[in-house]
């Protein structure tokens, strides 16, 4: 069973499956996050959706690339969690299926692609506290020390 952080479940409300993937990109005592103005402004792990048909590793890759710039190397899968949200962007409740992995950032290739979205190196104690959603929040203080 995957472990269920956030919202309640909403009664009544139908959700649709949105399987994503996420990394920990880690340097030094850093992580490196991503910041999205829109809908909400929030920081988060880099990641998202898998797109129909995609590879998981392949989406990561795609993924972190589009909100932070950067390249990646060596990802491995930490986990699993999952979350019942209203996407506003999309006019859809999901539940969201949030596979997490460690990756190496190998180097930073272009600012990010996803309009809206910046690349921010934050000490890990501090990551811990800004993310928004409480599954990030649990993964990046399961590598503490």
């Amino acid at each position: 069973m995957i472990k269920r952080y956030g919202e309640a479940v909403r009664a009544g409300v139908s959700y649709k499956k949105r399987p994503g993937v996420y990394a920990i990109l880690p340097r030094g005592n850093d992580v490196l996050l991503t910041f999205q103005q829109e809908p909400n402004p929030e920081f988060q792990l880099p990641g998202g959706g898998i797109d129909p048909g995609e590879h998981p590793i392949t989406a990561l890759h795609r993924e972190v690339l589009e909100e932070t710039g950067w390249r990646i190397a060596q990802p491995r899968r930490l986990g699993a969690f999952r979350r019942f949200v209203y996407m506003p962007e999309y006019d859809l409740w999901a539940e969201k299926i949030c596979a997490v992995y460690l990756a190496m950032p190998v180097r930073r290739l272009c600012d990010p692609t996803e309009a809206g979205h910046s690349d921010h190196w934050v000490p890990r104690q501090l990551a811990m506290q800004i993310v928004e959603n409480y599954g990030d929040q649990a993964f990046i203080k399961s590598l503490r020390d």
